[in-house]
């Protein structure tokens, strides 16, 4: 009785799997480099279009209140999900900056999708009629809880990143990615301070909120293209 002749599968050539492995990581990091302009360029186009809102003055996650709210709980949730791509995408990159920085990216998005999971208070005079409860409800304080994750992780990614530049000797990158950190807590700070209060502060709170997304997003797109170049 002859026993049958069993092939041996094809493997691909070393090479050929070094090419997939890094057409992956390059996708994921890819997906960084949309993240943060699409988050800002929602919630700007939503904050011109909505009636009675004022980006001056109200938070961007106000937005996900009232009957459009979705369209912003949606924002949150998709650049959350992108940001982890882009974090798997930077912890799979070696020498690409930073041993905590992708752990903390990662954080940035964990933040966002429970931001968008759970809906805020209502804030000052927005939405018109919306009960002003000086209580915070339980899915408020879960949002807030989320939020205050998000930039923590976004503000300790940009200076986890100066310090590892600083060591690589890459000044350039360490002062940007220093005065990027310097930025978004600064503005954020002044933002939690100000919501709500109706003086001078208070009209500003939300320009300050949008000044520190945008300078977090900006440099994580700027941190995204940074990686996809190195990475062949």
């Amino acid at each position: 009785m002859r026993l049958p002749v069993r092939f041996p599968l094809p493997v691909p050539p070393p090479a050929r799997r070094g090419r997939s492995r890094t057409s992956r990581v390059r996708a994921l990091l890819a997906t960084g480099v949309a993240a943060g302009p699409l988050f800002v360029s929602a919630f700007a186009v939503q904050g011109a279009l909505r009636a009675h809102y004022d980006g001056r003055r109200h938070p961007v996650s106000s937005l996900a209140l009232g009957p459009y709210g979705r369209v912003q709980t949606a924002n949150f949730l998709t650049t959350g999900a992108l940001t982890l791509a882009l974090a798997e995408g930077l912890r799979r990159t070696p020498g690409h900056g930073s041993t905590w920085g992708p752990r903390l990216v990662a954080g940035w998005g964990v933040g966002l999708l429970g931001a968008g999971a759970f809906v805020t208070d209502p804030v000052g005079d927005y939405p018109p009629g919306a009960p002003q409860d000086p209580d915070i409800t339980v899915p408020g304080g879960l949002h807030d809880a989320f939020s205050l994750l998000a930039f923590g992780s976004l503000i300790a990614a940009e200076a986890s990143y100066a310090r590892a530049c600083r060591a690589s000797g890459e000044h350039g990158w360490a002062a940007g990615s220093a005065a990027a950190a310097t930025v978004t807590a600064a503005t954020f700070l002044y933002s939690g301070w100000a919501f709500g209060r109706p003086d001078a502060p208070g009209r500003r709170a939300g320009l300050a909120q949008r000044t520190s997304i945008t300078t977090g997003c900006a440099w994580l797109t700027l941190l995204a293209l940074r990686t996809l170049k190195t990475t062949r």
